[in-house]
């Protein structure tokens, strides 16, 4: 059996004090790697904040009994469209099946809500991909289309989680967050398109 299937998610409107501080938390230690993450606790729980004051936003998280050892936002963009924002499981808890739990209940709700097509952006400011450093015009797509994940990077991309996941690259915003430092966009179609 996987530890992923002894943990249990609830809504984070539904969490408690301390579990909405171990969210913070997370936020914080799950992106330490990113320069342009959140990098204080009070930072985060203005952040976890959002998701109980913006309609738009719904967040789940995943527990181990009390514990929190991982969270998934979103944000409803249209009916249609819903961009996942953030997803972030404990650094110790990593690799155990959490992300893809917290992705796949996202996804089933999004689908539910009427939802055809989720999307996230994946910055690249700390070395983690092919895409670093490099200058992706005058082609930006032709350079979208070349990214992968680095093996001896400082820290690991998830790129390749979402890939495996069935997300695609679908675009990049070059220089988000300084010269060389992009965000990836990548999406994935939920179910059948109806007919227009």
């Amino acid at each position: 059996m996987s530890q992923a299937e002894n943990l249990r998610l609830i809504d984070i409107q539904a969490a408690d004090d301390g579990q909405l501080k171990a969210c913070a938390e997370i936020l914080v230690a799950a992106l330490a790697h990113h320069p342009s993450a959140w990098k204080t606790e009070e930072d985060a729980i203005e952040e976890i904040a959002s998701f109980f004051t913006e309609v738009e936003r719904l967040a789940f998280a995943a527990l181990d009994g009390a514990d929190v050892v991982g969270w998934i936002g979103a944000i409803k963009h249209t009916k249609q469209l819903w961009e996942l924002h953030p997803l972030v499981v404990a650094p110790a808890r990593q690799g155990q099946g959490a992300g893809s739990l917290l992705l796949s209940a996202l996804e089933r709700r999004a689908r539910n809500d009427g939802a055809l097509t989720l999307w996230l952006g994946s910055d690249d400011d700390f070395g983690g991909t092919s895409i670093f450093g490099t200058d992706p015009f005058p082609d930006i797509l032709a350079a979208a289309a070349r990214i992968e994940a680095l093996e001896d990077a400082p820290a690991r991309h998830p790129i390749g989680f979402y890939r495996k996941r069935g997300f695609t690259v679908a675009g990049l915003f070059p220089d988000a967050t300084g010269p060389g430092r992009h965000d990836i966009l990548l999406a994935k179609r939920l179910g059948d398109v109806p007919a227009a």
